[in-house]
C-alpha cells in the first residue's frame, strides 16, 4: 500500500502523467526543430545577401548563427544559391557536428572562438574588397566616421595567419576585444551581433567606412580629418538610443 502511494505521488504507474510528459517532450522537440529551421532560413538568406551585395565572391566568406548550444554554419564549398533545408549544418560549441552530413566551413574555429568568448548570437565573415584593401595598408581603420563608435571604437586589424587555423582565431579574438568587428590582414572582415541582421549590418557599415577612408586618403595633397576619442565616445553613446523603441 505504501508503495502504491509513493507511485501515485511521483507519477509512476499513472498513464495520464506519462502521456502528459511525453506530449511536453514532443512539443519541446518540435519547437526546437522549428527554431533551427527558421534560423537556417535566415542564415541562408544572409549568406546569399553577402554575394548579392558584393561582399564575397563565389563560396568565400561564411555565416553562422547560434541556437541554444548549437551553431548553424554554412558548409564548405557549396554555393549559397544551392543551399536548401536538406543542407543544414550544425555543430556543438566543442566543434562536434550534430546536424547534417555536409562538412562545415573551414573557418569553423574562428566562429566557435567568437561564441565561446562573447555573448554573440551570429557571426558574419566576408572578403569585402574595400575592407580587405584597408587590411593590407594600416594596423587599424582610422576613425573616419562616427559609425566607428557603433563597433565599439577604432577597428583593429588582426595579424595575418592561414585561414582556418587556431592562430587566425586567436589573432581575431585579440582584435575583437571590446569590439563587435575587426579586419583580418590580407583576408577580410569579421563581425558579430545579437542577430544575423545586426552582424550583417555591422559588416556592411565596416565595408562602407573602409571605402570612405580609401576615397578620402586617395586625394593628392590632402589628409582626411579623423575623429577624436571624445567624439567617438559621444557618437557611441548617442547611437545606443538610435532607432525605434520596443
Amino acid at each position: 500500500m505504501a508503495e502504491q502511494h509513493r507511485d501515485a505521488r511521483d507519477g509512476r504507474g499513472d498513464p495520464g502523467m506519462t502521456d502528459e510528459h511525453d506530449e511536453r517532450d514532443a512539443s519541446a522537440a518540435r519547437d526546437t526543430r522549428d527554431a533551427v529551421r527558421r534560423a537556417w532560413d535566415e542564415l541562408v538568406a544572409t549568406a546569399r545577401r553577402t554575394v548579392t551585395d558584393g561582399l564575397v565572391v563565389g563560396t568565400s566568406g561564411n555565416v553562422s548563427v547560434r541556437v541554444g548550444d548549437t551553431v548553424l554554419v554554412t558548409p564548405t564549398g557549396v554555393p549559397y544559391d544551392r543551399l536548401t533545408h536538406d543542407d543544414i549544418v550544425g555543430v556543438g560549441l566543442d566543434g562536434r557536428q550534430v546536424l547534417g552530413s555536409l562538412r562545415p566551413t573551414s573557418e569553423l574555429p574562428m566562429h566557435l572562438a567568437v561564441y565561446r568568448e562573447t555573448d554573440a548570437r551570429a557571426v558574419v565573415h566576408t572578403h569585402a574588397p574595400h575592407a580587405t584593401a584597408v587590411s593590407t595598408l594600416v594596423p587599424g581603420l582610422p576613425p573616419i566616421h562616427y559609425m566607428t563608435g557603433a563597433l565599439g571604437g577604432p577597428v583593429r586589424v588582426a595579424p595575418y595567419a592561414t585561414y582556418g587555423t587556431p592562430e587566425l582565431a586567436e589573432n581575431m579574438l585579440r582584435a575583437l576585444t571590446d569590439r563587435s568587428a575587426c579586419l583580418l590582414q590580407n583576408h577580410g572582415t569579421v563581425a558579430h551581433g545579437a542577430s544575423l541582421d545586426q552582424a550583417y549590418d555591422r559588416t556592411a557599415q565596416l565595408e562602407w567606412m573602409c571605402r570612405v577612408w580609401l576615397l578620402a586618403s586617395s586625394v593628392p595633397g590632402l589628409t582626411p580629418a579623423l575623429l577624436s576619442p571624445d567624439r567617438l565616445q559621444e557618437a557611441a553613446e548617442s547611437l545606443r538610443g538610435y532607432g525605434q523603441k520596443g
